[in-house]
């Protein structure tokens, strides 16, 4: 059988992409587009029958692309998020889309226990005025975690992960997922927005998550954590209740615009802590992911399921046209 035409979407220079896919030999045609943009991932679509995704979303196939890809038989998103892509497109088309489901939970959820504990702590105002030559012993406050009200809205292998973790650390967690659960920790969710001292935001980003979080709904002098994505809470309203102090902080390792603009309020407020999407980002992580997506890349082209289809198509991947040279 002649080799599978996989097109690589990822961001990394072509000579890293195959020695990264060199495991699956001789099974795939490797192709990347001539440029990263819109024009030339339409260009390169028409021949692709597999499609490794680009976790920056810069490339992700809409109701559009998905028609220019007649061949398509299976799309690998080297990530958790998946948003931008179509799935209801992919779907309608047959064409399973698959993540990589817990592959960053220890990486994600051991930064959003950082994160809550530098805010809790006071530890960036710390350094800062320390490094100013001030000596805040008395006036920074910080305070401890324990004991605290902690919400983790979404619950997956990472919310999941996070409720492990704070519990451990002696907090009263509760969870919301959108999928209702027979378990004492689950919580509606405005109770939970309302009622947590820190919440943490690790849902995947969809039009039923987006927006989500409404941060004016949370209680007075909360902390807000999120390593979801930057839709999933009011951007504007978190601006604006950090502005007037009904929150007392909150840490972002996502943002609507990636990376904020020069402009954006987020960089101008001392009770935030910025951080560039790097949560999920260790070499521990990497090797899972890498490992999660060449696995399932190697099933798919052996005829094997692939694992984490997302868009609700069957894990059997079956080639569209087998002798690619009479089409």
């Amino acid at each position: 059988m002649s080799p599978w035409t996989l097109l690589a979407l990822p961001p990394l220079p072509e000579a890293l992409v195959r020695r990264l896919l060199a495991p699956l030999g001789d099974r795939v045609d490797v192709r990347v587009p001539a440029a990263r943009d819109r024009d030339a991932l339409l260009a390169a679509l028409p021949e692709a029958e597999i499609v490794l995704g680009d976790w920056t979303g810069a490339l992700a196939l809409d109701a559009a692309a998905v028609a220019a890809a007649p061949r398509l038989a299976f799309v690998q998103q080297p990530s958790v998020g998946v948003d931008g892509h179509d799935l209801g497109a992919l779907a309608a088309a047959g064409v399973p889309l698959a993540n990589t489901p817990g592959v960053s939970a220890v990486a994600v959820s051991e930064w959003c226990l950082a994160a809550a504990l530098a805010l809790a702590r006071k530890l960036v105002a710390g350094d800062a005025a320390v490094r100013a030559g001030e000596w805040p012993q008395q006036s920074l406050q910080p305070y401890e975690l324990r004991g605290r009200r902690v919400g983790v809205v979404g619950y997956g292998p990472i919310g999941a992960a996070c409720v492990e973790l704070f519990r451990a650390l002696g907090c009263q967690v509760a969870f919301w997922t959108r999928t209702p659960r027979e378990d004492p920790s689950f919580q509606d969710l405005d109770a939970l927005v309302a009622g947590s001292d820190v919440l943490v935001v690790v849902i995947a980003l969809s039009e039923r998550t987006r927006g989500l979080v409404d941060p004016a709904r949370m209680k007075p002098g909360a902390l807000l954590v999120n390593a979801a994505r930057g839709g999933v809470v009011d951007q504007a309203g978190l601006v604006r209740a950090l502005r007037e102090g009904t929150l007392a902080g909150a840490a972002l390792d996502v943002f609507d615009t990636e990376p904020p603009p020069a402009d954006d309020p987020l960089r101008e407020l001392p009770n935030v802590l910025l951080s560039p999407h790097v949560a999920g980002v260790t070499p521990e992580a990497s090797g899972r992911l890498l490992t999660a997506t060449v696995d399932n890349l190697l099933a798919a082209v052996e005829g094997r399921e692939v694992d984490g289809v997302v868009n609700g198509v069957e894990p059997a991947v079956r080639r569209k046209f087998t002798d690619t040279s009479t089409q």
